[in-house]
């Protein structure tokens, strides 16, 4: 399951992706899962990092465009 399907098909905004990456590292130091279980928390972390980096980059974006006088509207 995605992380989109977990939420319903709606995207995760910053805090809740980030939220679920820290949930997600916390169950993988504990230990204890399988090999595929692992894999997938593995799997499931490496994207919620990839949504938070994305939501960070366009929010930098945004912060760009307001404080640059050169920016283009």
């Amino acid at each position: 399951m995605s992380t989109d399907e977990a939420q319903g098909g709606r995207q995760l905004s910053y805090e809740e992706a980030r939220a679920e990456l820290v949930a997600t590292v916390e169950r993988l130091e504990a230990g204890g899962a399988t090999l595929e279980e692992s894999l997938k928390l593995w799997e499931r972390g490496e994207a919620l990092a990839d949504m938070c980096q994305s939501h960070l980059e366009g929010a930098r974006e945004r912060l760009k465009a307001r404080t640059d006088p050169d920016a283009e509207d």
